[in-house]
Formats: structure tokens, C-alpha cells, sequence
């Protein structure tokens, strides 16, 4: 899998230029009065990561609005950015599987990935696996867990925010890896939880941000996360490598993407503010509190990542056997 210190490493030769980004570039436009960032969940983690970065981006715009657009698993918010006037006035914040797994999960979509220009990662972050009181009280690793689900396969369920998202597949795995039958319960935004908690779901593959409280006020059993390394929020939760499943090691990235026919010299410009906002102290310390890292890959390098996680998700969607809906 392509980790973030590959791309951080792979993207070295292109800092220079990512240093300079408040140079405004040869053609493009002048500052903006009001520009729009799209995100395409109810509030929550998008909309917080939308609003630290659009807060530091004063060079690009006088007041940049971050607007939510919930509805059809992101789809609402990618098809205005899609059709919106590609003057670098309306641009979409979203994870990469919006753009890189989506088109193997649907049979149509209204869009593609050749409609938008990737610009820049903002921000990853990794996935809890945890569980509730529907699961004893004794189990509390993930090896005791599979157990538990291999001796109880009508009540080894798992909560996401939808199906054929990143976090369905990472279950999804989880199960075909370890040998058991995970069934899938899909819901909207964090409706997962609130059946987490209640014990009629088992357990929940979600962002961070959605279970962090419920498990530090032991609430919920955090099990593993899906990153390289430990969580300074959760220090003492394992990694799924470093509980025996190396495969299902994930991070999610955030992206911003502007339409595919915004002029080069505008996306220099955007490209620019970003990085500017992302070097700053205000945007460093409140992504930490929302346990994202800041990853700032600019231009032809996540271009490139886009296209990597696009064919390494649709190995992981064919090994599945997922059919793909709508």
C-alpha cells in the first residue's frame, strides 16, 4: 500500500515550488470576494478540517463559505463542484474514495474522475474498529473479537456511514481476512454509533472523530486502528499490524479538487493558499485535536496518489465481490 511517508517522500522534490505558493501566479485572477468549499457529509470531521483550512486562506479569498452538502454518500456535493463555473470560486473538499473508489462501487455515476483537478491532500487520518455492549466484557483485543464473531456469525455485524465506502471495504476485509462472515450494516452520517452503543450493532468501523469520546469514557472498546503507527489520542490501542492483520492498514485522505477545466494559473494560485494555510499554527494544532495529520501533496503528486488508491481500491472492491449499485 502507498503510505503517507512514500508520497511525503516521493513528493520532496516538489517543495520548493510548494514553499512559494503565496507568490500569485503569472494570469491568475485577483483575490476573490467569496469563494465556496464543498463538503459532501452532514457536519462533522470534512466540514471541521474544511473550515481550519479555509480559515487561513486569506490571500485567496475574502471570506471563504464552507457549505455541507449531505445526501447519495457524497455524490450531491461532487456533482455541484463538477458543474460549478471553473473559475476557482466553488471547490470540493472530500476523501479520495469520493474520486478514487466510487467509480468502482457504482455502475453510474454523473460524474468522473477526469472532471476535477486534484490540487492538494490537506490531511489523513486513520480508522477505529470498536466495539459495544452487544460483544462480552471480556473481549477486548481484535484477536478476541474474531473469535467471538467466528462463534457468534448471526451477531458479528459492523456499523459504517454507507455503503461502498472505504470503511465497508476495510470490514469487509477484515472478515474475508480472518475468515468469518462480517455482515455490513450501512447508515447515514454517525447513526452507526448510536446502535453501537444501544447493542444492536457489534461493532463500528468509523472515522476517529466519530467514536474518540465514547471510548475514552469507556463507553465503546476501541480495538485496532488502521494507520502505521499509534494514535496519540489512543496511545494504547494497537494498530491492525500490530494485531496481525497488516492488510487492512488504511489511512484516509482529505483533497481538495477544483472542475477539470479551472486554468493552470488558478490552480497554481489555490494550490498556493493551501499550502500557506497548511504551515500555519492555528491549522497544525486543530487538526491534531481532530487526530488528522497534516499532509500537504500538492499537484502532480496527488494526481499521481489519485491514481494509485484508485487501482488499489479496485483490487480490493473485485476481491471482495462487491457488485456495484446504481
Amino acid at each position: 500500500m502507498l503510505t503517507r511517508r512514500d508520497v511525503l517522500t516521493a513528493s520532496a522534490a516538489g517543495a520548493a515550488l510548494a514553499a512559494a505558493g503565496l507568490v500569485r501566479p503569472v494570469g491568475a485572477q485577483p483575490r476573490l470576494k467569496t469563494a465556496h468549499i464543498l463538503t459532501g457529509y452532514t457536519p462533522g470531521l470534512p466540514d471541521a478540517v474544511a473550515r481550519l483550512v479555509a480559515g487561513q486562506m486569506k490571500d485567496y479569498a475574502d471570506s471563504i463559505v464552507v457549505e455541507t452538502r449531505p445526501g447519495a454518500s457524497g455524490r450531491i456535493a461532487i456533482e455541484a463542484v463538477k458543474n460549478a463555473e471553473a473559475d476557482g470560486s466553488v471547490m470540493l473538499l472530500a476523501p479520495l474514495g469520493f474520486i478514487a473508489l466510487f467509480p468502482h462501487t457504482y455502475n453510474s455515476l454523473a460524474y468522473t474522475p477526469q472532471d476535477f483537478t486534484p490540487v492538494s491532500t490537506v490531511g489523513s487520518f486513520a480508522t477505529l474498529l470498536a466495539i459495544g455492549p452487544k460483544v462480552p466484557n471480556d473481549v477486548r483485543s481484535l484477536a478476541d473479537f474474531v473469535a467471538w464473531c467466528r462463534a457468534n456469525p448471526t451477531q458479528a455485524t459492523y456499523g459504517t456511514p454507507g455503503v461502498g465506502t472505504t470503511l465497508h471495504f476495510i470490514g469487509a476485509m477484515l472478515g474475508r481476512t480472518a475468515g468469518f462472515d462480517y455482515l455490513h450494516v450501512p447508515y447515514q452520517g454517525r447513526g452507526a454509533v448510536q446502535d453501537l452503543l444501544k447493542g444492536e450493532i457489534a461493532s463500528a468501523v468509523m472515522p476517529i472523530d466519530s467514536l474518540l469520546g465514547q471510548v475514552q469514557s469507556g463507553q465503546l472498546r476501541a480495538l485496532a486502528t488502521t494507520g502505521p503507527s499509534r494514535l496519540k489520542s489512543l496511545p494504547d490501542v494497537p494498530t491492525v499490524a500490530e494485531a496481525g492483520y497488516p492488510g487492512l492498514q488504511d489511512v484516509t485522505w482529505f483533497g481538495i479538487f477544483l472542475p477539470a477545466k479551472t486554468p493552470a494559473a488558478i490552480v497554481a494560485q489555490l494550490n498556493g493558499a493551501i499550502q500557506a494555510s497548511l504551515r500555519s499554527d492555528e491549522v497544525k494544532s486543530g487538526m491534531a485535536k481532530l487526530s488528522v495529520d497534516v499532509d500537504a501533496i500538492a499537484m502532480n503528486d496527488f494526481a499521481q496518489l489519485l491514481a494509485t488508491e484508485s487501482d488499489r481500491w479496485k483490487g480490493i472492491v473485485r476481491a471482495t465481490g462487491f457488485t456495484p449499485t446504481g
